[in-house]
Formats: C-alpha cells, sequence, structure tokens
C-alpha cells in the first residue's frame, strides 16, 4: 500500500466527472488553484478523454506542466448503488482515480461523486492503516471563535468505542493541518458534560479517552448547546450522529438565508438596511471560511481521500484541492501512523499493567 508522498512531488488524481455541476466547473477550479499557486505539484485530471480534453484546452490547462490527463471511460452516477457501480463500472472515472493512489502514481485523490462509492472504493482499495479499524470521514465547521474538526459524519454509523478513540487522533491530525493548532482539544459528543451522561458507546469511550495519556487532548464531553463555543478543536461523534448534525446545521443556514431573504423583499427599507449593513454581511463570510475547508477527507485509509461536495462550484474545488495539498505537504498521513502506534503502545501497557495488579490481588488472597 502507498505511503503518503510516495511521490517526491506532491500529486492529487482529481475525478472530474462526477460534480453536479459538470466537469467544466472542476476544470476552471483546477485553473484558479494552478494560478494561484506556482509552487511544484502534479494534478492528474481523470475523466473520459473526449469530453474533458477539449475544456482543458479551452482554459489553457493544458498548457502547465504539471497537469496530465488520464482517461476513464465510465461515471458512477450519484444515484447509483456503491458496491454494485464499482463492479459494473471498472472503467468509472472514481475508482480510476483511487486506483492511481493504490499505485502510488498519486499522493491523494479528489472527487465530488457518489460519497457512498468513494467511500467504499477507497477503503475496499487502499485498506485501513495499520492499527486502525474503521476510516472516518471529518470536516471543518465554522465556530463563534474558531473553526473546530468534526469527526465522523458519516462514514461509520455504528462503531465501536475504540474507533472513536481512533477518530481523535484522525481528527487532530487533521486540525494540525487544516486550522494551525500545534495541541488540539478533543471533546466528545453527548447529551451533557457530566460524567454520567451518554449512551453506552459514548461512556465506554469516555473511559478509553481518560485511560490514554499523552497522545489525545481530551477535554471532556461536549453538549450541542456548547458545540460552536470554541472550547474544543475537535468533536468526536459516531457517524449517525455526525451526519445528522452536519445536514441539519446545513439546513438551518439555507431556511435562516432563504427567511431573510423574503423578509428583505417585503419592504424599500428593508433593501435599504441591506445596502447599509454590507460591510457587516462581508464580515460574516469571512468568518465563515466555507469555500475554504469545501474537502472533507477520509481519514484513517493508505492514501489521502478528499470528498467535496457534489454541488461545489470552481471556487470550492480550489479550496478542496489547497486543503488536499496541504495535507500532503505536512506529510499528515504518517503522523497519523505514528500517533496511532503511540496509542497502541499505551493501551498494551494498560494492559500489561491491568493483569498484573490482577495477578498480585489473586496472590495476596492466596
Amino acid at each position: 500500500m502507498p505511503n503518503s508522498m510516495t511521490n517526491t512531488i506532491p500529486t492529487i488524481a482529481v475525478d472530474v466527472m462526477g460534480s453536479d455541476l459538470g466537469p467544466e466547473e472542476l476544470i476552471i477550479g483546477i485553473r484558479q488553484v494552478l494560478a494561484s499557486d506556482k509552487s511544484d505539484y502534479r494534478i492528474i485530471v481523470v475523466g473520459n478523454d473526449k469530453v474533458i480534453s477539449p475544456m482543458l484546452v479551452r482554459h489553457d490547462v493544458m498548457k502547465d506542466s504539471r497537469v496530465k490527463i488520464y482517461n476513464a471511460s465510465e461515471v458512477i452516477e450519484m444515484d447509483e448503488k456503491p458496491i454494485q457501480a464499482m463492479k459494473t463500472k471498472r472503467d468509472s472515472s472514481m475508482m480510476r482515480a483511487i486506483d492511481l493512489v493504490k499505485l502510488g502514481t498519486a499522493d491523494a485523490v479528489l472527487s465530488c461523486g457518489n460519497t457512498g462509492a468513494m467511500m467504499a472504493g477507497g477503503t475496499i482499495r487502499l485498506r485501513t492503516m495499520d492499527g486502525v479499524e474503521r476510516p472516518a470521514l471529518g470536516t471543518v465547521i465554522p465556530g463563534k471563535l474558531k473553526s473546530f474538526v468534526m469527526i465522523d459524519v458519516g462514514a461509520a454509523p455504528d462503531p465501536k468505542p475504540e474507533s472513536l478513540v481512533d477518530n481523535a487522533i484522525l481528527g487532530a491530525n487533521y486540525a494540525r493541518v487544516a486550522l494551525g493548532v500545534k495541541n488540539p482539544r478533543v471533546g466528545l459528543l453527548s447529551n451533557g458534560t457530566e460524567d454520567c451522561k451518554g449512551n453506552s458507546l459514548v461512556q465506554t469511550a469516555h473511559r478509553l479517552f481518560k485511560a490514554q495519556e499523552g497522545v489525545i487532548n481530551y477535554g471532556g464531553l461536549v453538549e450541542g448547546f456548547g458545540l460552536f463555543d470554541g472550547e474544543y478543536d475537535v468533536v468526536v461523534c459516531d457517524g449517525f450522529t455526525g451526519n445528522v448534525v452536519l445536514k441539519s446545521l446545513e439546513s438551518s443556514v439555507r431556511m435562516f438565508r432563504e427567511i431573510i431573504r423574503e423578509e428583505i423583499m417585503r419592504s424599500w427599507l428593508y433593501k435599504l438596511g441591506i445596502l447599509i449593513a454590507r460591510g457587516a454581511f462581508r464580515n460574516v463570510k469571512k468568518r465563515l471560511p466555507i469555500e475554504k475547508f469545501s474537502g472533507a477527507p477520509l481519514l484513517g485509509l493508505n492514501g489521502l481521500v478528499v470528498k467535496a461536495h457534489g454541488s461545489s462550484n470552481r471556487r470550492q474545488i480550489a479550496g478542496a484541492i489547497e486543503i488536499t495539498l496541504r495535507c500532503l505537504r505536512k506529510r499528515m498521513q504518517q503522523r497519523i501512523r505514528d500517533d496511532v502506534a503511540r496509542l497502541k503502545e499505551i493501551v498494551a501497557q494498560n494492559k500489561a499493567l491491568a493483569l498484573e495488579r490482577e495477578r498480585k490481588s489473586v496472590e495476596a488472597h492466596n
């Protein structure tokens, strides 16, 4: 299996065929990155050569020596069943892009396509890292004072407690890269902050978190009321809960945006007020850097897999490529491996100490 940065030069395979907005929007996003970041990296554009070549020429992307094309004749559609699509569409752009990572030709894959197919394809073809049972999907969410990483937001809906501890390592390493936090503070999502709160999964994971030392900067339980207050850099949860929180947040933002637009249109006075408050709205947009963190990595695999939203525009695609490059340049994959290995050593030591205490207790009673 490939390690991060198997190539001397960071290389990303971009599947341009699975987007809701079509391949041209992704190609324009690639062009924006090439224009803004002149450093040494490679982008392999994966898709139907007959479709994408004219677009690449039209937007002057092929003039850049850092860009190569890899032909793939098929596309996995959004409504297809993941496993069936993997089996029947072996020449799909998504699977070909993942295969480039598996072969070591690329270090990372980026796609806007079918989320289930990407997670299944990445997990089956790249496999999980040693010591990581299941991969987890992490994403950056804006907060009141600062952004934070939430993990898992959909990859593993019913994990074991040990997987939540793994998720903390994955999320903390991503927070170091994406948010620039040296020692990310980790919280475990629950229905209250008291030690007694949470279901059996949360309670067991809470005890496991407190048992480890030195690998995870664990701060304790966090509830929904405090999620956006800035106390934690990483919030850990199971994939079912995380996905519900993420979709609820997205729909809430969309709802409030529509309500505000409707109210503004009711009166010319309200419209005038919006003109006066334009500066405030620009500042709000700066505090909610959605485009900057539009890529969500599937962490814990032998190769970096990054999922962008199906409706990502060119600016969001550029942001997803930039965060992927940052993960590669910071050698995030190797750092995750190192932390997982350290955690497993601590777990083994704790088990050995527990067995020794049990042995001595038995001897004392005999």
